[in-house]
């Protein structure tokens, strides 16, 4: 048996006014996620536990198999692990994103204008954190580039007891309130301070204003944990995988899970990814593993950019280029099981993650199912008959051994 899980990151969402009323999933042109709907076993998980942040960390954590209340380490330690960077038992890693505040005349007040500063490139944003890394650097602190606004600082002897709010979780906000707090605060609040006077000035920024576009003027730091302790995924279960995605925090997990990392030219985490590739790479992969793990970020960044034409976009083409590749490309198996979902909603009006339980279906090449007029929605989750996981890391050992 070969096993396919595509996650499209944020999928789902909430109704839209200028949609008549639908979400972007329900407006989106998906034939092939409605297909597997129509053929497949239906039901809804609750990807996030009760009492943690619905971040795409924990979520994806919880869908494959793992109990966040006992895994679950903190976003950074995740994402420094795929860049390479390897933590001692002294060090915390904190999330570093590049983002746009917007200063008042005073310079004493600021709004999160962006969370990514303008999707910058990942040469801008290395030269930017070089100049952090030059400027702010220490024995005990370093700055580490990854993709695109996503980055990593390292804190040796660190604190990691502290409440720091995801910066796409203020969008819009005065910052004041949403400062980290709790054990070395000062510290931590200091290098974000620090950083504005770092960047605002730098070549790089003065050069994206000259055209136009948001500067990254500011680092938010948050996300921060220690280096867990993860069994791999063939202790779980008993097979080998592979995985791929186009985001750190992603690939981590797939590294401490034992997984082989695909590395797909032309993947960025946003609209302008390489779809294709990413399905076809993971389709050659079951020919050495009997797993394998597809993510796409693309519909998440469109929820947090507020654009429901963006999300449908991002959505039909995840149908169209990923969705459509697998199921084309399974049937050289003899055997095989689709897995299909969202790991949370990041609805457009909100612009963030939220904790409601997401739609999935389970296609079986040897138990294929009729649900005659069922599309892949969120409606999914209010139907009659569907298998219902309230304990989200429960759904994959529901999807590898048919049963919990």
């Amino acid at each position: 048996m070969k096993y396919i899980v595509i996650i499209g990151d944020g999928m789902a969402d909430r109704p839209i006014e200028e949609l008549d009323g639908k979400t972007p999933l329900q407006a989106a042109f998906t034939p092939n996620m409605d297909r597997l709907a129509r053929t497949g076993t239906l039901g809804k998980a609750r990807t996030i536990p009760e009492g943690f942040s619905p971040g795409s960390d924990v979520a994806n954590l919880s869908i494959l198999g793992y109990n966040p209340a006992q895994y679950y380490p903190g976003r950074a330690p995740l994402e420094a692990v795929s860049m390479g960077v390897q933590l001692d038992n002294t060090e915390v890693a904190f999330r570093c994103n590049l983002v746009t505040l917007k200063h008042n005349r005073k310079r004493d007040r600021a709004i999160m204008e962006d969370y990514c500063a303008g999707h910058i490139s990942t040469e801008e944003a290395g030269e930017l954190i070089e100049a952090l890394n030059r400027e702010l650097g220490e024995d005990s602190i370093t700055f580490h580039p990854g993709i695109s606004y996503r980055h990593l600082m390292v804190w040796k002897n660190g604190e990691y007891e502290l409440e720091c709010i995801p910066p796409h979780d203020i969008i819009g906000k005065e910052i004041t309130e949403y400062l980290p707090v709790g054990k070395g605060e000062d510290i931590i609040r200091d290098l974000m301070a620090m950083s504005v006077a770092v960047l605002e000035g730098h070549p790089v920024n003065k050069k994206r204003v000259s055209e136009g576009k948001l500067p990254a003027n500011s680092i938010w730091l948050w996300g921060q944990g220690r280096r867990p302790d993860i069994s791999t995924f063939r202790e779980k279960y008993g097979v080998s995988g592979a995985l791929v995605s186009a985001v750190d925090l992603t690939k981590g997990l797939g590294i401490y899970a034992g997984f082989e990392i695909l590395k797909v030219p032309g993947v960025t985490g946003y609209l302008d990814t390489n779809y294709m590739g990413k399905a076809e790479y993971a389709l050659k992969a079951l020919d050495k593993h009997d797993f394998v793990y597809i993510h796409v970020e693309a519909p998440d960044e469109a929820g947090h950019g507020g654009n429901y034409r963006d999300k449908i976009r991002a959505i039909e083409d995840f149908d169209a280029l990923v969705v459509g590749t697998v199921i084309r490309g399974a049937r050289s198996f003899e055997q095989y099981r689709i897995l299909l979902m969202p790991d949370h909603p990041t609805p457009v009006e909100v612009r963030t993650h939220t904790a409601d339980p997401v739609p999935f279906v389970i296609y079986d090449s040897t138990d294929v199912k009729d649900n005659p007029g069922v599309t892949f929605d969120e409606s999914i989750t209010e139907r009659d008959g569907i298998v219902v996981i309230e304990e989200g890391h429960r759904l994959m050992d529901y999807f590898i051994k048919g049963a919990l």
